[in-house]
């Protein structure tokens, strides 16, 4: 409050009350202000500091050094402090070097703000969702979105050290600060980027930092700019997954393979780097050797064996196994087993080559056929009957088939069949064997005897009997026996041959063409009328025979033209039987 003169007071005294009047009218307006003052001394953990009030003030020396390290000041220096109040309870001057500095801070940051400057801050502490930064005394936070272009999973290289920020918001009313140090390094890099894209060509050999990694390959930064690196262009060898070469953050050496001026897309490549294995490969590999490789990759159409790195070939399901045909490949390999192949073909410029595993073991069906050639009898498990055949387990763990045809001399294939069921132990005779084919044929029927062959072939003597044992052909007159009655006629067996009488064919008389007139195992005689080697059955008829008879007599005791009757010329034909029966 000002000192009003009085009238009459001598110019000493309204010169001196005018200069008390200024300085105590002046202190009015330091408080929340930023004052110089002169350090009187130092005692003990504080300052003693004059501002040029009517008491000093105390102010904690650790105000006047940085984080964690020890006050310098000494008496005499010239200080600028906070002055919160012109004296507190004991009476001193409430002064703050702390709220100085960041009142000088948040001056200097204000104009960087507005001018969009870069500001430098050192990281020193963490928060809930980023980072404090101290900005020469001002407090500012740190986004954790902020810090870097990539998501930084260790930041403590970072705190301590000075950084370049970017202030993003300020409100001093608050006393907030927001800052960002990705915006500073995405500046750089676009400056960066801009200079590498001018300078990028094919060819070009960098360094770059892998920066993701995905399924088909991994993207590198050269420094402003990203570049993909695709999986098969990682390594000359089989990749399955990037990851399996390549780790976030490492520094690799890449080339450039494609660059795209227009989209900026580059695409990149390390193998480009190494020699090419397949230069020379089929002199490497001359079709025909065996090598030994690893099982790199299973799938459904075969198996990928590593001969050398970078060098694979393919075994196909088909040459995995002589006899697992339908067996997926990974029944047969493991991963990274090690394997013996042989060497199928080789294409250099699609680069390719065709590998064998079955070839390097013995082929079961011609140890079989050196083992069992046709003609001999094999003994096996029945493994499976289809609509024509039934399949026996053969050594070498192979199979071969007996066709339906081939189970039995007289009963049809779909009949004999039901003889068989799977895991019956049956023998068999080898009847073909086809290596290139792989296949092995087999009889059971050859087993026994050909009845029916045996029984048409033709007459070992001159006797001309059918009974003999040989010589049933057509227009003969047999003896059989009666193994079946049918509705529609009679099945017989003639020297084991099988024939059949149909209804028509069972008496001249139709009164007596009954197939229950017979019986089974009676004995019949009969004309061969018809015989059919492809279905191995013949057809008889007893009133053929009857027939044939007649005509034998009539031609022997004439005829009814004579003007003798049936009867006079049966007669004593009958009757010579009767008497040639008795001498028997």
């Amino acid at each position: 409050m000002a000192i009003q003169t009085a009238a009459g007071v001598s110019p000493e005294k309204e010169s001196f009350a005018a200069l008390l009047d200024e300085s105590l009218g002046s202190s009015d307006g330091l408080e929340g202000t930023v004052v110089k003052g002169t350090v009187i001394s130092v005692d003990g953990d504080f300052a003693l500091i004059d501002v040029g009030l009517k008491s000093e003030g105390r102010v904690a020396l650790k105000e006047f050094a940085a984080p964690g390290q020890k006050s310098e000041i000494k008496a005499g220096d010239t200080v600028e402090v906070y002055l919160e109040r012109m004296e507190d309870k004991n009476g001193e001057a409430m002064l703050s070097r702390e709220k100085a500095r960041r009142e000088e801070a948040w001056i200097q940051l204000e104009k960087s703000f507005e001018a969009t400057q870069k500001v430098t801050g050192i990281i020193f502490g963490r928060v809930k969702g980023g980072f404090t930064v101290d900005l020469n005394g001002a407090v500012a936070f740190l986004p954790g979105s902020q810090v870097d272009i990539r998501p930084v999973r260790d930041i403590g290289p970072l705190m301590g050290t000075p950084q370049p920020f970017q202030i993003l918001k300020m409100d001093r009313r608050r006393g907030n600060i927001v800052v960002s140090r990705r915006a500073v390094l995405e500046e750089s890099r676009a400056e960066a980027r801009s200079e590498l894209v001018a300078s990028l060509k094919e060819g070009q050999v960098l360094n770059g930092v892998v920066k993701n990694i995905t399924d088909y390959g991994a993207f590198v930064d050269l420094g402003g700019v990203d570049g993909l690196l695709h999986v098969t262009d990682i390594a000359w060898r089989r990749i399955n997954h990037p990851s399996e070469a390549l780790q976030i953050g490492q520094t690799v050496k890449v080339q450039v393979i494609r660059f795209n001026p227009e989209t900026q897309r580059i695409s990149l490549g390390m193998k480009q780097l190494e020699a090419d294995p397949w230069e020379g490969v089929d002199a490497k590999y001359p079709v025909g050797t065996k090598f030994t490789g690893r099982v790199t990759n299973i799938t459904d159409y075969g198996a990928f064996v590593e001969l050398e790195p970078g060098i694979e070939g393919l075994v196909h399901v088909s040459e995995m196994s002589w006899t697992k045909k339908n067996v997926h490949p990974g029944k047969i390999v493991s991963t990274s087993q090690e394997v013996e192949v042989m060497v199928l073909d080789v294409d250099p410029v699609k680069r390719r080559i065709s590998l064998g595993l079955k070839q390097t073991l013995a082929n079961p069906w011609d140890e079989f056929a050196a083992k069992f050639p046709p003609e001999t009898v094999v003994e096996g498990e029945v493994k499976n009957i289809t609509e024509f055949g039934v399949f026996i387990g053969l050594p070498g763990d192979i199979d071969g088939m007996v066709h339906f045809s081939d189970l039995d001399w007289q009963r049809p294939g779909e009949e004999a069949v039901k003889d068989y069921k799977k895991g019956d132990i049956v023998k068999a005779k080898v009847l073909e064997v086809d290596v290139d084919k792989e296949r092995i044929s087999l009889g059971i029927k050859q087993l026994t005897e050909d009845t029916f062959a045996k029984a048409t072939a033709p007459a070992s003597s001159g006797s001309g009997s059918a009974s003999s044992g040989g010589g049933v052909r057509k227009g003969s007159v047999v003896t059989g026996t009666v193994t079946k009655i049918e509705d529609n006629g009679v099945e017989v067996e003639v020297n084991g041959a099988i024939g059949f009488i149909r209804r028509a064919d069972l008496s001249r008389d139709r009164s007596e063409q009954r197939p229950d007139r017979f019986a089974v195992g009676e004995k019949v005689d009969a004309k061969i009328t018809n015989v059919d080697a492809k279905s191995r059955r013949m057809t008889l008829s007893i009133k053929a025979r009857e027939i044939d008879e007649d005509k034998q007599v009539m031609a022997e005791f004439g005829s009814s033209d004579s003007g003798a009757s049936l009867g006079d010329i049966l007669g004593p034909a009958l009757a010579r039987g009767g008497d040639a029966d008795d001498k028997k």
